[in-house]
């Protein structure tokens, strides 16, 4: 089971996201393209959430900028052919940079990261307003490649109206809906309820 972790922008909870479905399915985390590293990485924060096992990054970027930005400043030039799936018998959770439009170079986005690598994504959206517009639009470029959409799982207050307008014009399922944490701590992630129809659904699929 392979699954990829994007998000309608950057600082949506991706990292919780994945954190929390690394604990509960017992995955593997990587994330191929990590740009911030001199504020610290999202593999650190995974781990220190779920103790799990971690593949280190493809790119390791310093600057807290977009993934195009930042590899140019460190005169790198991201290159799709060499990401490459680690290989691992365990379930594994893919994190993405930033929102599917992030671009990498100048020529390729996390879309076509996501096309590259062939594997189901799920979709992490805030709760609150001007989550529809944000969430639909990604939903539609997802499916603009033809790219299997598991559903969403939206971040914040809960917010029944946005969660069925989601629903409704994103053609897809709100898979979970995680309020805000009061600590981020690995004991708070493992309290988090784990659906057991997101259990039926990751189940039901036999991807590799």
């Amino acid at each position: 089971m392979r699954i990829f972790v994007t998000g309608t922008d950057t600082d949506v909870g991706k990292t919780v996201v994945s954190a929390w479905l690394c604990y509960h399915l017992k995955a593997s985390y990587w994330k191929p393209v990590q740009s911030g590293t001199s504020e610290g990485t999202d593999s650190k924060t995974v781990w220190d959430l779920s103790k799990t096992e971690i593949f280190p990054e493809t790119y390791s970027l310093k600057a807290p900028l977009s993934p195009h930005l930042a590899a140019s400043l460190e005169e790198v030039q991201i290159d799709l052919e060499k990401i490459n799936l680690p290989k691992t018998d365990k379930p594994l959770i893919i994190e993405g940079a930033g929102g599917v439009m992030a671009p990498l170079n100048n020529k390729h986005t996390i879309l076509d990261l996501i096309e590259h690598l062939k594997v189901p994504t799920i979709v992490v959206a805030r709760s609150t307003l001007g989550t529809i517009n944000h969430t639909c639009l990604t939903l539609q470029a997802l499916r603009s490649r033809s790219l299997l959409i598991l559903g969403v799982i939206m971040n914040g207050p809960q917010n029944s109206d946005n969660k069925e307008a989601i629903e409704h014009f994103g053609k897809t399922k709100v898979l979970a809906e995680i309020e805000p944490l009061r600590l981020l701590t690995k004991e708070a992630i493992s309290q988090i309820p784990f659906p057991s129809s997101l259990h039926g659904l990751l189940n039901g699929f036999s991807f590799s």
